[in-house]
């Protein structure tokens, strides 16, 4: 593996300057982006294969699997307790007054605590599987072996997304983009193997093929966790060095640096949580309420649910992804500003950091959901009520990705209550508006009342930065109107590629919808890219680079 740029080795010292800040920034939701996007989309290919190996029970198949992952990732996320984001957080603060040993003490004994964390959600999920897929899994008894099968990554993950976390405190992003991949590779590839072995070499049964399937994500962890330990183990000599010239001032006891973990790490749980709690009550509520309202079978109802809950989920949490690059990458940068009462640095990020959001996911939603129909054919064959649902979900998720940014963004600054506060009206309007929006849409219901739910909090905490932190969303305003612009640009060039394609290609084949769908991306993303390296936009993502580019394209 070739080695990581000077950039990223163990920095020591403040944030002295904005533009050092805004670099820090920059780099590390570069190698974020490049990591989650990579695995997103590795995530999503591996079901053109897998679907088509499950045959007619693959609508049945990713119904459970969502199922399962939904209740999983709820587990996951109290096991990982807010821990990772939580050391990344502490380690930079301490960091930031040259406190180093105090700082790697507390990665080592939030090691300890996290791998008790994985155990007792393992535990707990695999005991507990019964009554859990009764309450979440509308009593399907195949949701059993599946949160059995998950319930053994349970105990691994927790220690991997710590050191994860532990990196990322050093503004080292490369070690966790790297490792996520890596992680999504071993997974993707037992999987497929486990899915063909069974399917078509066996003849097996479907939920088998289910279950090992979620229990890839026992081997990609493990992969993950040995990468990471090597990461570690390198550069052990210049972590070693920080921490003996630290001004070892702090003396701070265990049963403290537990206590501050967990202090920390509590909000870090109920945000980090968020979109899957949102999920697991569409998981409880979308069944009783197409059964009470319509009165169709349990299979036409595990149909419309993949539809939103894992087809549509699957390619629109790409996006979504990007936006959570950009969150991890500023809370850290955020609590040295903090820590340094850097005032100005804190706004500045403030609103790079919505500017870079924007600028990435805005026509990303816009462009999946032109390409929608051959996209969704490409992965799930031609179902244009399928196509609607991916439509709406990549609208939806600018506001998903919204709400990951703005909630990162307050944790960084330790404005954990406020968070939390408006997190939670923004998911009981998720729960006033759940029946109405799913007895008017059907499948596309659960994703308008999210979307609403999550808008408010979004809206709430934008306000709150405003007040509190002085963000200049009127300065903001004309770099956010050429982003709708070009991306509404984007958008109908998209379209209007689609269209034209149609009247040549058969969308309703997949190597077809293939051909359209790569012809309409090339024509909307070059759009885009052309308007932003024109108008000076691209220079907030790539800096210096933009001129170059420029010159090569003879843009003026």
């Amino acid at each position: 593996m070739s080695e990581e740029p000077k950039a990223d080795q163990p920095q020591s010292g403040h944030v002295n300057s904005e533009a050092d800040a805004h670099q820090k920034m920059v780099r590390g939701s570069a190698w974020m982006t490049a990591g989650s996007l990579f695995s997103r989309i590795l995530g999503a290919i591996y079901i053109i294969p897998w679907v088509m190996w499950l045959g007619s029970n693959s609508m049945q198949g990713n119904a459970l699997y969502a199922k399962g992952y939904n209740i999983y990732s709820f587990f996951l996320l109290v096991a990982i307790g807010g821990i990772p984001s939580a050391i990344s957080k502490q380690i930079s603060e301490y960091n930031a007054i040259n406190e180093y040993g105090v700082g790697q003490r507390l990665f080592k004994r939030g090691l300890l605590l996290a791998g008790a964390m994985g155990i007792a959600s393992g535990a707990i999920l695999w005991f507990g599987a019964q009554p859990i897929a009764l309450i979440f899994g509308g009593g399907d008894p195949h949701v059993i072996p599946v949160l059995r099968a998950l319930a053994i990554a349970l105990v691994i993950i927790p220690p991997m997304a710590l050191m994860r976390g532990f990196f990322q405190g050093y503004q080292q992003m490369a070690p966790s983009a790297v490792s996520q991949f890596v992680e999504q590779v071993f997974r993707v590839v037992y999987m497929l193997a486990a899915t063909y072995f069974i399917m078509r070499i066996q003849n097996g049964n479907w939920v088998n093929a289910i279950t090992q399937s979620t229990f890839a994500a026992f081997i990609g962890a493990a992969a993950s966790c040995l990468l990471l330990g090597w990461y570690y183990y390198r550069q052990r000599p210049e972590l070693n060095r920080l921490a003996a010239q630290s001004e070892a001032k702090l003396v701070i006891p265990v049963w403290q640096l537990f206590k501050d973990i967990i202090v920390q790490a509590i909000p870090f749980i109920v945000i980090d949580t968020a979109t899957t709690v949102f999920n697991l009550l569409d998981q409880a509520t979308f069944q009783p309420i197409m059964q009470a309202t319509f009165h169709i079978k349990v299979e036409s109802i595990n149909t419309l649910y993949a539809l939103f809950a894992f087809n549509s989920n699957k390619l629109v949490m790409i996006i979504v992804s990007l936006a959570s690059a950009i969150a991890i990458t500023v809370v850290p940068l955020l609590s040295e500003s903090l820590a340094a009462q850097n005032l100005r640095n804190i706004r500045q990020q403030l609103e790079d950091a919505i500017i870079l959001f924007l600028f990435i996911m805005i026509p990303g939603a816009l462009g999946m959901a032109a390409v929608a129909q051959p996209l969704n054919t490409l992965f799930y064959g031609y179902d244009q009520t399928g196509a609607v649902i991916l439509q709406i979900a990549a609208f939806t998720a600018i506001i998903l990705g919204l709400f990951t940014v703005v909630s990162a963004l307050m944790q960084g600054l330790s404005r954990n209550r406020d968070v939390i506060r408006f997190y939670l009206i923004g998911l009981g309007v998720k729960l006033v508006l759940q029946w109405p929006c799913i007895v008017l849409l059907s499948a596309a219901g659960p994703l308008v009342a999210t979307a609403i739910g999550m808008l408010v909090a979004s809206l709430l905490i934008l306000h709150d930065l405003e007040v509190n932190f002085g963000v200049r969303y009127v300065k903001l305003l004309p770099k956010i109107n050429r982003i709708l612009m070009y991306s509404i640009v984007t958008y109908v060039a998209a379209k209007v590629a689609v269209y034209g394609l149609n009247l040549i290609f058969n969308e309703q084949r997949q190597t077809q919808a293939l051909i359209i769908l790569l012809i309409a991306v090339a024509i909307g993303g070059g759009v885009y890219v052309y308007f932003a390296l024109r108008s000076r936009l691209a220079d907030i993502m790539i800096g210096a680079k933009a001129d170059g580019l420029r010159r090569k394209l003879r843009i003026k």
